[in-house]
């Protein structure tokens, strides 16, 4: 059973034992992403999140790493466009040692200048390795063509010139606005007993920040844009990314829109991967996926084959989903994706992680925690005609188009 436990302080520890598990989870989740940077910000909530591996008070980097190394454990953290999560799985006797060392980790980080300007140059060769990769650049420019106005269109790392601008000043004024209690919440799952929730209590119960005295500048609204951007590179396939309208987080359809998913690119049986792989044999990768924040949402289909086949995939991908707009979807398809959904939600909640997970970004994100019966219930209520509405609602409009393909001799 999940338990709430909201703090003095206002942040919020949200539990879920599991007896037979013999780890623990433990997740601390911050309310603040890449989408609240401004223009002069992009990518420091990212650069946060290295930061505070690299040092506090009383621990050095090499002594963080090397404690979960002695604990046999993980630690690890990611930064999306609306939330940073800093998270460790251990075994259930060394579960309040992790949670006071990321705790020590969130309120005691130095951010020492030295550090900062090692941790810049490990940033830019990460956000290298996206340049390297034409699937990830292609994916990253539809976002900026589909909201070129706003930060959810930004690449969460941000850009090498950018991060080379923060200083130690700027991180602490982002953090003391956004590190605050009311937005932090701890997220425990596996096998624990009360003095682990009795230590986090203690640990974060004191926390506090000054109250502001500033107010930030709105990042506004996001709009979606049907732009359209070719880039060439040094690469042997032409990679096709097309990006239509979503739906925001908390949309009553958001489940029609899974199914959506599912039928027409999100598995192997699905309509575009039968059709463009094995029926024409024009792509080895093509699939969709659906990604919902709280304003708005993107549902994207990406691709790749030889240059030569670029028309002709593009023209095959278009004629799916004409199809799909014009006729909807069969009852056993429907059935089909229910069922793949249902067994997919059900086997990734097996761990003490993925448990650890899913509570903590239900709370910070969502606000609520639905039961898996209730969650399935709202899979199962969808109809043929939900997604054929679904389908004419979204991929009815004119899609952002983001092509990366090879240089022309």
């Amino acid at each position: 059973m999940i338990t709430i436990q909201t703090l003095d302080n206002g942040v919020r520890v949200v539990s879920e034992p599991i007896s037979h598990a013999r780890s623990v989870s433990l997740g601390i989740w911050v309310k603040v992403g890449s989408a609240d940077e401004l223009t002069h910000e992009e990518g420091i909530a990212h650069f946060i999140e290295h930061m505070l591996f690299k040092g506090t008070a009383s621990l050095t980097a090499k002594e963080i790493a090397q404690q979960f190394d002695r604990f046999g454990g993980d630690i690890n953290a990611f930064t999306t466009k609306e939330a940073t999560c800093f998270y460790a799985t251990v075994l259930e006797d060394r579960a309040e040692d992790a949670a006071r060392i990321l705790a020590d980790m969130l309120l005691n980080s130095k951010l020492d200048e030295q550090e900062m300007t090692k941790e810049k140059s490990v940033i830019i060769d990460e956000l290298a390795s996206v340049e390297d990769s034409p699937e990830e650049d292609a994916d990253e420019r539809l976002w900026a063509l589909m909201y070129p106005d706003h930060a959810i269109g930004k690449p969460i790392g941000g850009t090498p010139e950018r991060v080379q601008s923060f200083t130690r000043q700027k991180l602490v004024t982002f953090m003391d606005y956004y590190y605050t209690p009311e937005r932090i919440v701890v997220s425990v799952a596996g096998k624990f007993n009360d003095s682990l929730l009795q230590e986090i209590g203690k640990i974060f119960g004191n926390f506090s920040k000054p109250v502001q005295k500033e107010t930030r500048q709105s990042v506004g609204t996001a709009r979606f844009i049907n732009g359209e951007g070719r880039k060439e590179k040094d690469i042997e396939q032409s990679h096709l990314f097309l990006g239509y309208p979503g739906l925001p987080l908390k949309h009553p359809d958001i489940y029609s829109l899974a199914l959506l998913d599912s039928i027409l690119g999100g598995t192997m049986s699905s309509r575009l991967f039968q059709e463009v792989r094995e029926e024409k044999g024009l792509a080895y990768s093509v699939y969709s996926y659906y990604a919902s924040h709280a304003q708005e949402g993107a549902f994207v289909i990406g691709c790749a084959a030889s240059p030569e086949n670029e028309k002709l995939l593009f023209e095959t991908v278009q004629s799916v989903i004409k199809e799909i707009i014009e006729h909807g979807v069969t009852a056993e398809e429907l059935q089909n994706a229910k069922e793949q959904m249902r067994g997919s939600y059900l086997i990734g909640l097996e761990t003490t992680e993925a448990r650890m997970h899913r509570n903590g970004n239900n709370e910070l994100i969502h606000g609520e925690h639905r039961t898996e019966e209730e969650i399935i219930a709202r899979i199962e209520a969808v109809t043929t005609e939900d997604v054929a509405t679904m389908a004419n609602t979204l991929l009815g409009n004119t899609p952002a188009i983001s092509i990366l393909s090879p240089k022309q001799d």
